[in-house]
């Protein structure tokens, strides 16, 4: 494994293909929670200023008309992305009328499940499989489960870059297949070491009593308000977050797109008697897409997603057998509640370097049983991954996490290296650095930190949040946006309202029908 590594890594210095490391593509998808000044979440629907919900290119929502959803651009560089973000919650900040975006991933006081308002996009066809869609997620998994806010990184090498690690590995296919399946060998890696990213950037180690109605959690108590775990890294990532029972016999395979695809694809068919038991229709309305082990294909709940941007009417799977995978989207970080965008530059320089490291490491096939393992490891850095007792699967054996984390660490360290050469800069080195000194003991992870926080002021997770969101939402009073830059967001925000117009007024066939077309479209 080592051996491969070392020397792609030779390859790309020698041939300065590193240079192109600077043509990185790089997005953000951050969403936040809308919250009351009390800090209940918001019950009001999307705000007027942003637009439509279904064709803001910058502001939209997720689950719920109040888990709002930040989009960037693609940017070519750090900075540019992070500007981007800045800009679109300064825009976002002067539209909330007095309310707060929630500065952590765990939510905030809940209703009950039937008092989370889901989003609603407007009439059109694809307006109504939207939100049915989120109301069969509310069935099935219920809705608070569906309020949790993550951080979601999109990533591309440029064409330049793959057409000379192409000429490396003496490959002779077409490009598109080519990058589709070297980002497949990158995913596969990324499943295998995905803990350390929840280990290092994992923000959520505890929440609110009001997510949980039942007692079956084995979290701590802290005053009445809060539960926790005293060495978990990212509840969000774990049982209580994003998981599904029903997807626990889910495999889905990374070995290549006509697995992926036909794994999938299998799963958009296949019917689930819980699923049957709900059914698709309750009082003459929709309730759900269908009854199918999933809906549609972003239900499968995954920590990374190879992608392609669709065209018009194109289902998600449909595009990737077209025309290839474009970019992978990491879906595993956290929000950091102590960054008023919910991410660092550093984290996403130590995010670089570690997916550049997934890329030129050995990425055999995955088998069922590794996969088990590697589920394995995840809940174990999810629940107790700062415990020095806490064991995970590496290199065929048991090891500590820390010491797992340290083997990586060593490998990452010449990826951030090849990127500070190409940008001429140490950046990346430093932000690897930062990470380093977490898992050695000499800065405290997020995790840990959020629980220090919590204990010296005596402070539940409520609290401690809300005085985040405060101190974020003060941050942004005092950071206005430029006038120049409001009038785009205006002007994004009229045309969006104009675009759901036309969107409706071209329907031309019947929800049922439309519905009947798109499935046909996710079959391979």
């Amino acid at each position: 494994m080592a051996t491969r590594f070392r020397q792609v890594l030779a390859d790309l210095h020698r041939a300065n293909h590193h240079l192109l490391l600077t043509g990185v593509q790089r997005g953000v998808e951050r969403e936040s929670l809308r919250v009351q000044p009390d800090g209940n979440i918001a019950l009001s629907p999307h705000p007027p200023a942003y637009g439509s919900a279904l064709t803001n290119p910058h502001i939209t929502t997720d689950f719920s008309e109040a888990l709002l959803e930040f989009i960037t651009p693609v940017c070519n560089t750090i900075d540019e992305l992070l500007d981007w973000l800045t800009q679109i919650h300064q825009f976002a900040y002067a539209g909330l009328d007095n309310e707060l975006l929630w500065a952590a991933s765990m939510p905030c006081v809940l209703p009950q499940n039937a008092g989370i308002p889901v989003a609603r996009y407007g009439s059109s066809n694809i307006a109504q499989m939207k939100t049915v869609y989120r109301l069969g997620l509310g069935h099935r998994y219920g809705r608070a489960m569906q309020t949790i806010a993550g951080v979601h990184y999109n990533f591309s090498f440029s064409d330049d870059f793959w057409r000379a690690y192409q000429q490396l590995n003496a490959d002779r296919q077409e490009l598109k297949d080519f990058k589709t399946e070297q980002y497949f060998h990158l995913i596969r890696n990324f499943r295998r070491y995905s803990w350390l990213l929840i280990y290092l950037f994992g923000a959520s180690p505890a929440l609110c009593k009001t997510f949980l109605d039942h007692d079956q959690h084995g979290l701590h108590r802290k005053g009445n308000g809060t539960l926790f775990a005293p060495f978990g890294t990212s509840l969000r990532m774990g049982d209580l977050g994003y998981q599904s029972n029903a997807q626990e016999q889910l495999f889905v395979s990374y070995n290549g797109l006509a697995e992926y695809s036909a794994t999938l694809s299998k799963a958009l068919s296949q019917p689930i008697a819980d699923y049957e038991k709900i059914g698709t229709h309750r009082n003459g309305e929709r309730i759900q897409l269908s009854t199918a082990l999933l809906q549609i294909e972003n239900e499968f709940y995954s920590s990374v997603r190879p992608k392609r941007v669709t065209r018009s009417g194109e289902a998600p799977l449909q595009a990737l057998n077209d025309r290839g995978v474009e970019y992978i989207e990491v879906r595993c970080l956290d929000v950091n509640p102590y960054s008023p965008l919910g991410l660092d530059a550093e984290q996403i320089r130590f995010v670089d370097a570690f997916l550049l490291f997934c890329l030129l490491d050995s990425s055999p096939p995955i088998p069922p049983e590794e996969c088990r393992k590697l589920s394995e490891n995840n809940k174990t850095v999810v629940n107790q991954g700062r415990d020095d007792a806490a064991r995970i699967y590496q290199g065929g054996e048991l090891q500590p996490v820390q010491a797992a984390a340290n083997t990586l660490l060593q490998q990452i360290a010449d990826c951030a290296k090849l990127f500070d050469a190409a940008a001429g800069t140490g950046e990346f080195s430093a932000a690897w650095q930062r990470s380093a000194a977490q898992v050695r003991g000499q800065q405290p992870l997020p995790s840990a930190q959020v629980l220090a926080d919590l204990e010296n002021s005596d402070q539940s997770y409520f609290q401690f949040a809300m005085q985040q969101s405060r101190a974020h939402s003060q941050w942004f009073a005092d950071h206005p946006m430029d006038p120049a830059r409001q009038e785009y967001f205006h002007n994004c925000a009229k045309q969006s309202i104009s675009r759901q117009a036309e969107i409706e007024a071209e329907d031309d066939q019947d929800f049922e029908s439309f519905l009947a077309d798109y499935y046909t479209r996710t079959q391979v």
